[in-house]
């Protein structure tokens, strides 16, 4: 184990920085005094805490802050307190498990756009967004590994890890709090591509199901369908049909966790290839090629399309990400 890095001069210092002796952060467990930057300002203490000290336990963090250890500007305050420009915070000594100084590969992604304010990526299947539940590092901490002198670079939303396509991050403050806004009033519009098994009849269909976030006994995250859940409404376009699939395009009017596999797989189409919601019998026999299809490898879904004002200029931007090639081949194999 080993600890944060303590400054022991009352003046606040920069990440990194020596304290008088000389001696590195690593090596001198004392106190942190860090000033919020125009960029850091805006977000809650509890995230600006989980950001900083990695590798810290969740529970710990909240524990030293719940105690009162954690100040800013010499006084108390509490996890929902928002952070403004030139807060000065008190972080007090705070173990680290070992395991945080992995090292994260530094990793770039196909981008699709960047500017000074938004960075929107390509993400491949099979990579996890962020860090955690089993993961060591994902998208943020390989882009963050990667872009070094980067002052903020956070993500805007989320997307499954067996799933592909569109990834939007913010590189100010500024336009993540703009684009969290749009996105909680229903302003951005995120459309996926899905492959599902079965004979999809309706050109055009609304479905609407509430939907229960639960965990299951070996502590993965699952939802369901549930009367009680939250409300989410799905519209599926028909954009192909094959001998035993169809080709949708999925408009979300809601953003829940999992919400197109789930309605999919609730109205009796799964998506081809999914591993929690999907035809289990189906996904093995997809993975191995025989003289009608070829092979697919990972969950037919893909984010390939986003709507949305840009933060600074206002304009109304479209962004689109064409299918992965593994998807184009398979329905090459099937047509």
């Amino acid at each position: 184990m080993k600890d944060l890095a303590t400054i022991n001069s009352g003046a606040p210092q920069k990440r990194g920085q020596t304290d008088v002796s000389g001696q590195s952060a690593a090596s001198q467990p004392k106190v942190q005094l860090l000033t919020i930057s125009e960029d850091e300002a805006g977000q809650r203490i509890d995230n600006f805490l989980l950001r900083i000290c990695k590798g810290v336990p969740k529970s710990h963090v909240y524990r030293v802050l719940r105690s009162g250890e954690v100040r800013v500007n010499k006084g108390r305050i509490d996890q929902l307190y928002r952070l403004m420009e030139g807060d000065v915070v008190r972080i007090p000594p705070i173990r680290l498990a070992e395991t945080s100084t992995q090292v994260v590969p530094k990793l770039e992604f196909p981008i699709l756009f960047e500017d000074a304010h938004l960075l929107i990526i390509d993400k491949p299947a099979g990579v996890a967004v962020h860090g955690g539940s089993g993961v060591s590092y994902g998208v943020i901490e390989q882009l963050r590994a990667s872009r070094p002198d980067a002052k903020f670079l956070e993500l805007v939303h989320r997307l499954d890890r067996e799933t592909s396509g569109i990834l939007l991050l913010a590189k100010k403050r500024s336009a993540l709090t703009h684009l969290h806004e749009q996105m909680r009033e229903g302003l951005t519009d995120k459309r996926y591509l899905a492959l599902v098994y079965g004979d999809w009849k309706n050109a055009r269909q609304h479905i609407k199901l509430p939907l229960h976030k639960y965990t299951t006994s070996e502590g993965e995250r699952r939802v369901r369908v549930q009367a009680d859940g939250m409300a989410s409404h799905t519209v599926f376009s028909l954009q192909k049909k094959y001998s035993e699939f169809a080709l949708l395009e999925a408009e979300l009017k809601t953003g829940r966790t999992h919400q197109i596999r789930v309605h999919l797989s609730s109205s009796g189409f799964t998506i081809a290839g999914d591993d929690k919601y999907g035809d289990f019998p189906l996904n093995r026999a997809l993975l191995k090629a025989n003289s009608h299809r070829g092979a697919l490898k990972r969950m037919f879904l893909h984010a390939h399309q986003i709507t949305f004002v840009h933060p600074e200029s206002g304009k109304t931007m479209t962004v689109n990400a064409r299918l992965p090639k593994e998807c184009e081949d398979f329905l090459q194999s099937i047509t």
